[in-house]
Protein backbone atom coordinates (compact mmCIF):
# COMPACT_ATOMS: atom_id res chain seq x y z
CA UNK A 1 0.00 0.00 0.00
CA UNK A 2 1.23 3.43 -0.44
CA UNK A 3 0.02 5.23 1.84
CA UNK A 4 -3.22 6.29 0.29
CA UNK A 5 -6.45 5.56 2.21
CA UNK A 6 -8.91 2.57 0.75
CA UNK A 7 -11.12 5.03 -2.19
CA UNK A 8 -14.18 2.71 -1.94
CA UNK A 9 -14.14 2.60 1.94
CA UNK A 10 -13.94 6.62 2.11
CA UNK A 11 -16.48 7.38 -0.16
CA UNK A 12 -18.80 5.08 1.61
CA UNK A 13 -18.04 6.73 5.06
CA UNK A 14 -18.39 10.41 3.51
CA UNK A 15 -21.13 10.12 0.75
CA UNK A 16 -22.92 12.29 2.51
CA UNK A 17 -20.45 15.40 2.75
CA UNK A 18 -21.76 18.11 0.31
CA UNK A 19 -17.87 17.39 -1.15
CA UNK A 20 -17.22 18.39 -5.00
CA UNK A 21 -14.96 15.66 -6.64
CA UNK A 22 -11.90 18.08 -6.23
CA UNK A 23 -12.48 18.44 -2.48
CA UNK A 24 -13.00 14.05 -2.36
CA UNK A 25 -9.96 13.92 -3.97
CA UNK A 26 -8.33 16.03 -1.54
CA UNK A 27 -9.82 14.81 1.55
CA UNK A 28 -8.71 11.17 0.01
CA UNK A 29 -5.43 12.14 0.17
CA UNK A 30 -4.95 12.45 -3.95
CA UNK A 31 -4.77 14.69 -6.62
CA UNK A 32 -7.83 15.00 -8.79
CA UNK A 33 -6.23 12.87 -11.64
CA UNK A 34 -5.08 10.54 -9.23
CA UNK A 35 -8.18 10.36 -7.78
CA UNK A 36 -10.02 9.77 -10.94
CA UNK A 37 -7.51 7.20 -11.92
CA UNK A 38 -8.06 5.45 -8.74
CA UNK A 39 -11.98 5.38 -9.09
CA UNK A 40 -11.31 3.70 -12.38
CA UNK A 41 -9.24 0.73 -10.80
CA UNK A 42 -12.58 -0.06 -8.10
CA UNK A 43 -15.55 0.79 -10.62
CA UNK A 44 -16.67 0.94 -13.91
CA UNK A 45 -18.75 3.79 -13.01
CA UNK A 46 -17.15 7.45 -13.01
CA UNK A 47 -16.72 9.11 -9.34
CA UNK A 48 -19.74 11.36 -10.13
CA UNK A 49 -22.15 8.49 -11.02
CA UNK A 50 -21.23 6.15 -8.90
CA UNK A 51 -21.85 8.66 -6.02
CA UNK A 52 -25.15 9.72 -7.07
CA UNK A 53 -25.92 5.54 -7.33
CA UNK A 54 -24.67 5.30 -3.92
CA UNK A 55 -26.81 7.92 -2.65
CA UNK A 56 -29.93 6.66 -4.17
CA UNK A 57 -29.50 3.12 -2.97
CA UNK A 58 -28.96 5.04 0.61
CA UNK A 59 -32.24 6.19 0.01
CA UNK A 60 -34.32 3.10 -0.44
CA UNK A 61 -33.39 1.63 2.26
CA UNK A 62 -33.88 5.02 4.64
CA UNK A 63 -37.60 5.03 2.93
CA UNK A 64 -38.09 1.19 2.92
CA UNK A 65 -38.20 2.17 6.72
CA UNK A 66 -40.68 4.61 6.90
CA UNK A 67 -38.18 8.20 6.45
CA UNK A 68 -40.23 10.84 5.35
CA UNK A 69 -38.81 12.30 1.67
CA UNK A 70 -37.20 15.72 2.20
CA UNK A 71 -35.57 14.02 5.07
CA UNK A 72 -34.05 11.12 3.50
CA UNK A 73 -32.91 13.54 0.54
CA UNK A 74 -31.06 15.13 2.86
CA UNK A 75 -29.92 13.02 4.55
CA UNK A 76 -28.26 11.19 1.63
CA UNK A 77 -26.46 13.89 0.37
CA UNK A 78 -28.81 15.57 -1.71
CA UNK A 79 -29.99 19.17 -1.60
CA UNK A 80 -32.58 19.94 -3.40
CA UNK A 81 -36.03 17.57 -3.20
CA UNK A 82 -36.97 17.93 -6.59
CA UNK A 83 -33.40 17.28 -8.08
CA UNK A 84 -33.76 14.06 -5.74
CA UNK A 85 -36.84 12.60 -6.89
CA UNK A 86 -36.80 13.11 -10.37
CA UNK A 87 -33.17 11.22 -10.66
CA UNK A 88 -34.80 8.83 -8.41
CA UNK A 89 -37.82 8.48 -10.44
CA UNK A 90 -35.70 7.94 -13.46
CA UNK A 91 -33.25 5.52 -11.91
CA UNK A 92 -35.91 2.95 -9.85
CA UNK A 93 -39.22 4.10 -12.31
CA UNK A 94 -40.97 4.15 -8.91
CA UNK A 95 -41.20 7.99 -6.55
CA UNK A 96 -39.33 7.62 -3.49
CA UNK A 97 -43.00 8.37 -1.89
CA UNK A 98 -44.35 5.50 -3.57
CA UNK A 99 -41.33 3.39 -2.10
CA UNK A 100 -42.10 4.75 1.10
CA UNK A 101 -45.33 3.66 1.10
CA UNK A 102 -44.01 0.19 -0.07
CA UNK A 103 -44.05 -0.04 -3.80
CA UNK A 104 -41.22 -1.99 -5.16
CA UNK A 105 -38.52 -0.75 -7.40
CA UNK A 106 -38.80 -1.48 -10.84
Amino acid sequence: MDGKIDLLDFMQKNFRQDYSMSEFAKASGRSLSTFKRDFKKISDLSPERWLTDYRLRSAVELLRRGRRVSDVCFDVGFKNVSHFSAIFKRKFGVTPGEVRKGLPIK
